[in-house]
This record gives C-alpha cells, structure tokens and sequence, in this order.
C-alpha cells in the first residue's frame, strides 16, 4: 500500500492489536503443506514440532515476535505454546530495496523495508513469498523469495543517500546498504558492478552527527513504511540516521519513545538530536527549536519549527507532545 499519507502520521499506525498472535488467510504455507518452497532444500526454513498444545494469547507484539497461525520463530519457545516452532535460515537481501509486507501480496500494506545486504530471518514459505523478520530490528512481514541470496559478510556500508551502481542489475543502492568489495582506484569493486569509494565507509565506521545524516535526505518523498531515499517514513528516517551513527534502534515511533536514551522533562533545554515524539510520529530536532522529520503533511522530509508541528498535530489529540527523549553523546 505505497500511499502518501497526508498527515504527520508514521508507521506506528500500523500496530496490531496486542496479544493477536495468527494471521489468517487463505494460502497455505509450508509448515501447514509440508512442501519447501525455496529451491535451495537443503537450507529451506523447516518446522521443529514441540508439543501439540493450542495458541496462548500473550502480549507479544507481532510487529516484532514472529507468530503466525500455528507456528512461530524457535526463540518463543518459552513464551507461546503452539504446535511448531520454526528456526531461522539466515539470508540476505539481493535487490536495492526490498518490501516487508504485512501479508504475502504485492498490494498488501507496507509494514517496512530491506536494504540491500541487510539479513532477514526466513522462517516460512507462503507461495512466492518468504515470512521472517529483518535481523537489524526483528521487524516482521512478508518478502518476496527471489529479493533474498545467501549471506555474504560485508565490507563496507553506503553512506551516501544514493549511490548508482556501474554496470551492475542493480541501478541504485541506498544509504544503509551493506555491500562487500574490493577497493580499485577511486571506487568498490562489487560482484555486481561498482560503486564510487567516496560513496561508501568502512565497515564498522559511524558518524558523529545522526541529525546532518537526516538532513542529508531533505527533500527525499514520504512513503509509509519506506526506509530509503526513493521513499521514508519518520521513524524509518530516525531509525537510518541513528544507525549511521552507531544506534541500532526499533522500527516504528512508538516502539522508539520506548527505547531510545533517557526521557527529559517538559521544560528541558532542547539540543541537536533529541526525538520528539507525537501520537503515531517522530521528529528530530536540528538546535533548540526546529525539526526534522519526514511527514505526509508535506509529502517529503522537511525542516520547520518544532512549535509549527506541535499545533498542527494539537488540533487532531489533546497531548501532542508524547516525550522528548535524548541519546547520550
């Protein structure tokens, strides 16, 4: 459901409802048909029957705990009881930006993205489509078989919000990819192509300043649920920024408020990097009082007072303002 939404609203209107723990639909998958999808047998995702006890509601979010119908990712084991636990088949993706869907459609709602070389934890096969979560967040969903390879260890990560690959299948590759190669002149020698070195940093190396990587994507368009320059939503471009400098944080905005450095009080100082968080968005703050954020008010990721979005987001809920929280530098 690539759709530009048009208010400041990010992907954490997506969440499910607590405690669902199955998916329901018509297509079968493998654990329920005990036929692998994935031509490669040998490493194909396959059930490990436990005990044949029925689904237990929990209050396991399904965003990020991999339960479906009767099976889920192994590591449940102690918290749900269903009759097949599944371990994951560690794979990568091949494609320049890969869909994480909700459900295994091509029109089904977008829940996030894979970026080139991130790993993904393939659990089932439903027809064409692989259903695991992304390893860099647990984010769960539905990719398309033939956008996942074989894990390669990388060597360097794109820094540039963009990068065109030379002679490759792949026409772009997006900040956050993770690429392996071989340094030859002024660019990465890929198994697919090329990339320009300065385009690319070591792996391993991080920025100091996650708000000067958002404001790299300024102008970039919104997209729910998107993850990359072609299309980001708010907590996809906190998640980048922050991940470029060193912080592995979770996918949507409220998962974020929850997780992310220490909360400050109402009337504290604000500086460069805080988040501020609203119902359902996310913002970054560029110096004590503008943001930066990707929003569907304005379509693309823009900079504007913080006091602006504040109003704005006041005429739709009583409390705007949800928490402003700071990393530590």
């Amino acid at each position: 459901m690539n759709v530009m939404k048009s208010t400041d609203a990010t992907s954490s209107s997506r969440k499910l409802q607590m405690g669902r723990v199955s998916l329901n639909g018509s297509k079968k998958s493998s654990a329920q048909t005990g036929q692998p999808g994935n031509p490669d047998e040998e490493s194909q995702p396959s059930t490990r029957p436990s005990f044949t006890l029925g689904t237990t509601a929990t209050d396991l979010d399904p965003r990020v705990h991999a339960i479906r119908g009767d099976i889920a990712d192994i590591a449940l084991a102690d918290r749900v009881a269903l009759p097949h636990y599944v371990a994951p088949v560690m794979r990568q993706a091949c494609v320049s930006v890969t869909d994480l869907r909700c459900d295994p459609d091509d029109d089904a709602e977008l829940g996030s993205q894979l970026l080139f070389g991130e790993r993904f934890a393939w659990l089932d096969t439903v027809d064409d489509w692989a259903w695991g979560y992304g390893v860099h967040d647990h984010f769960v969903g539905f990719v398309r078989k033939d956008t996942l390879a074989a894990v390669i260890e990388p060597t360097h990560i794109v820094s540039a919000v963009s990068t065109p690959v030379a002679n490759g299948s792949a026409e772009m590759l997006h900040m956050g990819s993770a690429v392996t190669g071989d340094v030859a002149g002024d660019s990465l020698q890929l198994a697919d192509g090329a990339v320009a070195l300065s385009d690319v940093r070591p792996l391993g190396s991080i920025v100091d300043d996650p708000v000067a990587v958002a404001e790299m994507f300024s102008g970039a368009p919104y997209l729910l649920g998107g993850r990359s320059g072609a299309g980001i939503d708010c907590s996809g471009l906190v998640q980048v920024a922050l991940a470029m400098a060193g912080h592995a944080v979770q996918r949507d905005s409220d998962m974020q408020q929850d997780s992310i450095g220490e909360l400050l009080s109402s009337d504290a100082d604000l500086e460069r990097g805080d988040l501020i968080f609203f119902p359902e968005h996310v913002g970054m703050m560029v110096g004590p009082t503008d943001m930066i954020h990707a929003t569907g008010h304005a379509g693309a990721v823009v900079t504007e007072p913080l006091a602006d979005v504040t109003a704005r987001i006041a005429k739709e809920h009583d409390i705007p303002v949800l928490a402003r929280r700071r990393i530590a530098r």
